[in-house]
């Protein structure tokens, strides 16, 4: 719901698992900013929340309508768009630049704003997300230009920790392509291009954080990316498709599975046909 802060009621919607998220529905909700009080973070990294499932998950929801069984934190009182999301985003490989991008901004985002919230403000985020990644950031520097950002309803999408955030990480984005060839190679990297699939069978076994994830946010802090912490990184694999945590119960599963695996044969013939290619390069080269 538009206009909604992580500080109110969650409405009954449950998060998708970027930290354990299956909590049941008298549980508070997950992605609350940490109370007054925590320690400082370290360089490169925001507050991430630190909410854990206890006791005992629901029950996979089954949409009556299509008989579909979700994942038990798709709730029957979730929000339209967050259950698109689920069904259609979540999990799915992402290889393009741009969508990585901004899926990484949504994922910082959720320290301070709940899933149903960012994707109702989707539009306002892929148009600063898309401005960032066009446009040259030098200019972005000081308190001035943070106000020109887009703003939703007269306020700002993140606060300005985040927002200098983006426009760092945007940045450091080009040069990682320099380096990598694109963005995509670089995240992909970490977990050797396949997807992991994990098959937790409960949505509290599912962590909020893995080697792979700590491994990637240290690099990238490394390189200069900011709120980057091994939460949001998690939640930026889950969502980009480089981890797939459907609960195998959930029709989401074998569909992301088999999309893997497409992707993947995809991707063998494009590298075959670049590596081809450069060969009749070198070849004609020496000719």
């Amino acid at each position: 719901m538009p206009g909604v802060t992580s500080s109110s009621p969650a409405s009954g919607l449950l998060e998708l698992p970027r930290i354990r998220t299956t909590l049941p529905a008298a549980c508070s909700k997950v992605g609350r900013p940490k109370a007054q009080g925590h320690t400082k973070a370290k360089a490169g990294e925001c507050d991430e929340s630190a909410s854990s499932a206890r006791g005992m998950s629901p029950p996979p929801q089954v949409d009556p309508e299509a008989g579909k069984r979700r994942c038990s934190w798709i709730t029957a009182n979730s929000e339209s768009l967050y259950v698109a999301f689920h069904d259609e985003e979540w999990g799915v490989p992402v290889h393009d630049d741009r969508k990585l991008f901004e899926l990484l901004t949504l994922s910082q985002a959720l320290a301070e704003l709940t899933w149903p919230v960012i994707l109702s403000k989707r539009e306002e985020f892929r148009a600063m997300v898309d401005g960032f990644y066009d446009a040259s950031l030098g200019e972005f520097t000081d308190k001035k230009k943070m106000n020109q950002l887009p703003k939703s309803n007269g306020t700002r999408l993140l606060s300005e920790q985040k927002m200098r955030a983006v426009i760092t990480n945007a940045k450091q984005i080009r040069k990682v392509v320099h380096e990598f060839g694109s963005f995509s190679n670089y995240c992909w990297s970490f977990v050797n291009h396949r997807p992991v699939t994990n098959g937790f069978r409960y949505a509290r076994q599912v962590p909020s954080k893995t080697p792979k994830s700590e491994a990637m946010s240290k690099d990238m802090m490394r390189r200069g990316f900011r709120c980057v912490g091994p939460t949001t990184i998690y939640s930026f694999m889950q969502a980009a498709g480089i981890v797939n945590d459907h609960l195998p119960c959930c029709f989401r599963f074998d569909q992301v599975c088999r999309q893997a695996k497409v992707d993947e044969k995809d991707l063998r013939a494009e590298r075959r046909s670049s590596s081809s290619s450069s060969e009749d390069s070198e070849i004609r080269g020496c000719n």
